[in-house]
């Protein structure tokens, strides 16, 4: 399956919720799902009633789709997920929250989860001292994630510090914003998704 590349507007409007994927744009007016709060096609208006299946299987693309993952990749998180100890769900929302672009994103280096996926992809930082390009790379505790020195003087990078200046960083994280360097200081708890997720609802929908 390919990376969906379609308007990722008409994705909030099929899930209902904002999942602020572009940024400062989803706390404006310019909104589209301010702007038309129904899905999109020419049936959205008219949507039926959700199964309970419907509704598990809802909650799993609003997930999968808010931290831009594809279907083989999210089945893999939850078996990551399942087999660790605790709670299934919110081990996967943890794992979610590890990846190093949802990371840089987090700590405001990124205006976007995509734009933290496209900025990660073209190794604009590194982990503990080493280029990673990977977005799905699993930081841990203590992990060190810097904006490369030759980036920091770009017209681009000045332009997501001003739009993302004032954001607040999870405790989990520790930003300084100064030197471009933020630090992983613990696993992201259940209390720290500011995402509206029901987590069980997708455990169920695996568990059929």
């Amino acid at each position: 399956m390919a990376r969906y590349t379609e308007s990722v507007c008409r994705i909030c409007r099929r899930e209902g919720q904002k999942l602020f994927l572009k940024g400062d744009r989803c706390y404006t007016d310019k909104c589209a799902l301010t702007r038309r709060a129904y899905a999109p096609g020419q049936h959205g208006q008219g949507r039926r009633k959700l199964s309970e299946y419907g509704t598990q299987l809802r909650e799993k693309q609003k997930v999968r789709r808010a931290y831009g993952i594809l279907e083989g990749q999210f089945e893999h998180y939850f078996e990551m997920a399942n087999k660790k100890e605790g709670v299934t769900g919110e081990n996967l929302l943890s794992l979610l929250e590890s990846r190093l672009d949802n990371v840089v994103y987090k700590l405001g280096m990124a205006v976007s989860r995509p734009e933290a996926r496209q900025l990660v992809s073209h190794a604009h930082f590194t982990v503990n001292g080493k280029k990673v390009n990977i977005p799905s790379y699993l930081v841990k505790p203590g992990d060190v994630i810097a904006l490369r020195e030759k980036s920091r003087s770009s017209a681009k990078f000045e332009a997501v510090l001003n739009s993302t200046e004032g954001r607040i960083v999870p405790k989990w994280l520790d930003m300084n914003r100064e030197t471009m360097e933020g630090r992983v200081v613990a696993l992201a708890d259940r209390e720290d998704i500011d995402l509206p997720i029901e987590e069980h609802l997708i455990v169920e929908y695996y568990s059929k």
